[in-house]
């Protein structure tokens, strides 16, 4: 049952109503070997001024009428959690912190030469690390991370994959977390995610889908509809892997077949990422930033008959379903 007040964890602490909320971006994604080692980088990294940066670019969203962004940078993407707090310090907008970790195939060595079926076995302290980022706080910051997030992809579920996915598992089990994904539908990844999850006792109800919106097909996302889950429909302005006219279409036709209540959006973007070249992004994906849903994305799926109705579910009910705190 939901928690009497409803109060959702974020990075000031918790929050009784979140708004308008972006369910898959991206404040800050570092890679700190290259920092440590090479800090003379090009991109560099000043934290008050990335900060100052990001929150000015919150900002910008906060006026386009978005209240939330759930930060869905784990371990594996270079997670740095006194940065975003700074971050959150100059800016209205909630961030809710996420915990889990981000692996296509194998698994960090700390992790990888522990636990089972590794070279020096002992127990599998995944899932240990992530409750206590959900129930303590991560690191010593006292942020309380609010959902869990795992990831797959074209290689599908791989040994390492799969015990993050089951690592997971537990913590929502323990928790009661909700769970996002990492998926890969053009190998319909999503399916195999739902049912590893649902073989660990999860309620499928409680698990986002990540980047299912890469799909065009309505029949693969029923399928996982069909099952519990919801969609994320959370990559837009990433336009070489599908166009703004094929994203902005399944979202329609999802609506128009009744499933705007399974589906919540955003656009996997990154306020600084040191892990990509910006002139290039900029140059290749112009449309691949914070303001994109809200300036270009909405206005175009009201002129295919998506409601303001369906719109307020997709942004507002469904990620408050999603995030309030289950026991």
């Amino acid at each position: 049952m939901p928690d009497r007040d409803g109060a959702v964890e974020t990075v000031r602490g918790p929050v009784a109503g979140l708004g308008a909320t972006l369910m898959h971006e991206h404040v800050f994604g570092l890679s700190p070997e290259i920092l440590w080692n090479w800090p003379d980088i090009p991109e560099g990294w000043d934290l008050e001024r990335r900060a100052r940066e990001a929150a000015a670019k919150l900002d910008e969203l906060k006026a386009e009428g978005v209240d939330t962004v759930v930060d869905l940078t784990v371990v594996g993407l270079g997670r740095y959690v006194p940065a975003v707090q700074r971050v959150a310090e100059l800016t209205e907008v909630n961030i809710v912190a996420a915990t889990g970790l981000y692996t296509y195939d194998a698994l960090p060595p700390y992790f990888g030469n522990r636990g089972p079926g590794s070279l020096f076995g002992g127990p599998d302290r995944l899932a240990e690390f992530f409750v206590r980022d959900i129930t303590e706080g991560i690191g010593r910051t006292g942020v309380k991370a609010a959902i869990l997030k795992c990831a797959s992809d074209h290689q599908g579920m791989t040994p390492g994959c799969e015990r993050v996915f089951r690592a997971v598992a537990r913590a929502h089990a323990e928790t009661g977390a909700p769970i996002t994904t990492h998926s890969h539908s053009a190998s319909r990844g999503g399916l195999e995610q739902q049912r590893l999850l649902a073989s660990e006792g999860v309620d499928l109800s409680r698990v986002v889908i990540g980047h299912a919106g890469d799909s065009t097909d309505p029949a693969y996302l029923e399928e996982l509809v069909a099952a519990g889950s919801y969609l994320g429909m959370d990559r837009f302005g990433i336009e070489t892997i599908s166009s703004f006219e094929d994203r902005v279409a399944i979202v329609a036709e999802m609506c128009a077949r009744g499933h705007a209540g399974r589906m919540v959006l955003s656009h996997d973007s990154y306020c600084f990422n040191d892990r990509f070249d910006q002139d290039v992004v900029r140059e290749r994906h112009p449309n691949y930033h914070l303001l994109h849903i809200s300036r270009d994305v909405l206005p175009e799926l009201r002129k295919r008959g998506v409601t303001d109705d369906q719109i307020h579910q997709m942004l507002v009910e469904n990620p408050r379903r999603i995030l309030t705190p289950r026991s």
